[in-house]
């Protein structure tokens, strides 16, 4: 099995011991699982969204670090809204703010989060190209 090097902090590894013994054991398990688990909930969100909306939500998160004390429901309609108010990505992929928004509200902060991590990890692919995100939507 491929090996992978994380940055976890001290409470994650003492959780990670407390719950499977070794932060090894722990690792195993829970890297695969969240993996297998954001990508299916990616595939279910991404059905909410049409192609157009959800270019807009990778275009709002452009040079964007997702860090895990702003990755909520309310920082992405933020992160959206600030995107459509000083860019005017709505008017730029012609769709309805209120549509969008009334979208992003449904949404639970899991989801939400998955959203952000899945809009951001675009800008850091190796297929990163604003002449790619269709590509990026209909594969990823």
């Amino acid at each position: 099995m491929p090996q992978v090097a994380a940055r976890i902090t001290s409470d994650q590894e003492k959780w990670l011991k407390d719950y499977f013994r070794t932060k090894s054991a722990g690792a195993e398990f829970i890297l695969p699982w969240v993996v297998d688990t954001f990508f299916q909930a990616i595939s279910i969100i991404k059905h909410t969204f049409s192609d157009s909306e959800l270019a807009l939500i990778i275009s709002a998160h452009k040079n964007l670090r997702i860090q895990p004390e702003n990755s909520s429901k309310e920082y992405l309609q933020l992160r959206v809204a600030n995107a459509c108010n000083t860019k005017q990505l709505h008017n730029i992929y012609g769709l309805s703010r209120d549509t969008l928004e009334a979208k992003l509200t449904k949404l639970t902060n899991t989801d939400a989060a998955a959203l952000m991590v899945w809009a951001a990890a675009f800008w850091v692919s190796k297929n990163c190209s604003a002449d790619n995100i269709s590509e990026y939507i209909r594969h990823y």
